[in-house]
């Protein structure tokens, strides 16, 4: 069947590309978030949108054309939100993400294009069974997450924070230190942690891997899940985690339970932040006080200014070849490894 469909990325933890399954549809009443489903392209959208495939690579896409996705949820507070648990009686649905998470667009932002309009066709089967991400996710030994951690947290999505963590990740890996990185919440996506992967880090891994569409999901549930991937983490024996919370710990991605599980480990906060009050904002939410302010807050001599004021923290535009030495210094002195 490999040829018959367009294999998006949150597929990348499944072996639906080699082995053959069936097509059957179900009632409304019996799916599930991360189901993987079948649907077909009815309208593609901007001309500008693009899928994005099990290997991370980006692929156009025409009408007509099929895809497997997982159904999930988005609530992303500057691009669009959706959920499957939407769908009509016309099982019309959207591309939510390029990684290929489906579901009901509820609302979009009027700077976002029109995405992609599918119709649904049915779900994945093997032997008289729907198939589901948690149906792929390799078992393993839970066991106690103690890796040191430099965390990235927005004030909202785009911040940069996938950009500093990337810096990060290089200094760390340049030194000579064993680097794991990890998404621990958001909505599924590849290229975050590739981009992550392409500067060094030894091994990536996010909430696909334990079969999370998005981490849009029941907070107890979830929890479980968190715990298998920060066991997935600590097996890899890193000197260091750089670990990012998507989106903003403020949406409804469970950051707020990612952040307390990994609350021991911190060892550097790093915001990337769209503005001096976001700052604020997320410091007196989540009683975290960052490090590092970086991003488009810090991209003018007048935002770094009013984030030292008003929060007292440090301003850096670490994308700013200048500022590497003195950002080497902040973690040097907060992880206490030699950079």
């Amino acid at each position: 069947m490999k040829n018959l469909f367009i294999y998006t990325s949150l597929t990348r933890i499944s072996d639906l590309e080699e082995k053959d399954f069936n097509v059957i549809q179900l009632p409304k009443d019996q799916w599930q978030t991360g189901d993987y489903v079948v649907c077909k392209i009815l309208d593609p959208g901007s001309s500008s949108l693009l899928l994005e495939l099990s290997n991370g690579r980006m692929r156009g896409v025409i009408g007509g054309e099929s895809i497997v996705g997982a159904l999930g949820e988005r609530y992303a507070t500057l691009e669009a939100t959706g959920t499957w648990r939407k769908v009509g009686e016309d099982l019309k649905m959207n591309v939510l993400t390029g990684a290929g998470l489906l579901g009901k667009l509820t609302s979009k932002s009027a700077f976002m294009p029109n995405m992609m309009e599918l119709e649904y066709i049915g779900h994945t089967h093997r032997n008289d069974k729907a198939l589901n991400m948690q149906d792929f996710v390799k078992p393993s030994v839970n066991i106690p997450f103690t890796t040191p951690v430099v965390l990235f947290v927005g004030t909202s999505m785009s911040a940069g924070k996938t950009t500093s963590a990337r810096i990060v990740t290089n200094l760390f890996k340049t030194a000579g230190h064993k680097v794991v990185g990890a998404k621990l919440t958001g909505a599924g996506r590849y290229k975050d942690i590739l981009a992550i992967k392409d500067v060094g880090a030894d091994a990536v891994m996010d909430f696909v891997d334990v079969g999370l569409p998005s981490s849009i999901y029941p907070k107890d549930a979830f929890k479980n899940k968190l715990q298998q991937l920060l066991s997935k983490m600590e097996h890899q024996m890193a000197d260091v985690a750089i670990v990012e919370i998507g989106a903003s710990p403020l949406e409804p991605y469970n950051g707020d339970i990612a952040i307390d599980a990994i609350r021991e480990q911190i060892k550097c906060i790093i915001l990337a932040a769209s503005d001096p009050y976001a700052v604020y904002g997320l410091m007196k939410a989540f009683d975290l006080k960052p490090d590092i302010v970086t991003g488009i807050a810090s991209n003018t001599m007048a935002g770094k200014e009013m984030v030292e004021k008003l929060c007292k923290v440090k301003a850096l535009n670490i994308i700013d070849a200048s500022t590497t030495e003195e950002l080497k210094s902040i973690l040097s002195e907060k992880t206490g490894f030699a950079l």
